[in-house]
Order: structure tokens, then sequence, then C-alpha cells
């Protein structure tokens, strides 16, 4: 296998479903990532709050040393206080600009690779789930 082939088959990609809106993310390669996708498929009922959709998940996850508040649109975070996976498109009620900023630190566990403002049509009570996208 060449090293661009072990490249592709490292990626883990998701669809994202909520409320009639489909997306695409790539998980990036730390142990919160892992853990998601070894749980995979995840659903739940979309909360929003500002510009993130969130949904209560079972994981019981330790906050990583990298996690933040300070997020960018597009990225997948878990928030062990809930616990919840957030999707984030935007700001939100604690940013003090345009940078999505969570009520407190995530870990960031992948991106989505297409437009996540798209995420800006999906109701609160919507369905919202995770699945593999493999092959």
């Amino acid at each position: 296998m060449s090293g661009k082939d072990a490249t592709v088959a490292s990626e883990r990609a998701i669809r994202i479903e909520a409320d009639g809106t489909r997306v695409y993310a790539i998980l990036a390669a730390t142990s919160t990532a892992d853990a998601v996708w070894d749980a995979l498929p995840l659903h739940g009922a979309a909360q929003r709050w500002g510009e993130e959709v969130y949904f209560e998940v079972a994981l019981k996850l330790p906050l990583e040393p990298e996690a933040r508040a300070e997020v960018a649109v597009g990225d997948l975070g878990y928030w062990p206080q809930g616990p919840a996976i957030a999707l984030f498109f935007g700001p939100t009620p604690a940013s003090p600009g345009t940078t999505p900023v969570a009520a407190s630190p995530v870990n960031v566990f992948g991106r989505i690779t297409g437009d996540a403002t798209r995420l800006a049509r999906v109701r609160a009570g919507g369905k919202v789930r995770l699945t593999r996208l493999e092959g």
C-alpha cells in the first residue's frame, strides 16, 4: 500500500443528517474521535444555541488537554458537560464576534467538509443522526 492509499484508508468520514439537511465530516486523529467512531451510529433530538446544533449522547468521555471553547465554523465538538455532540456553524450567544464559542470547552473531534452554514435550517426537536460513510 502506498503512502497515499494509507492516508485515504485512515480517513474516517461520517454523514450527518439533521432535520432534513445532510452534510459530511472527517474525524480527527483524537481519542474522542476514536470513541465517537466506535459508537456510531449516534442520534438524538436537535437543540439550538445560536448557530450551534447539539444533541445529547450517552458517551461519557473526559475533557482532552487540547479542549477549547473557541472553535471554528464547521468544527464538531464533544461537550462533556452535556454530554452532547455539538455542530458549529456560526456565532453562539457566547461569541463576542463571528467566531463560534462553546458554552464551555469542547473536544474538537472532526470537521464538516462542505458548507456548515446549511445547518441553519435545523430546527430544535429535529432528528440528528451521525453514521459512518464507508465504502
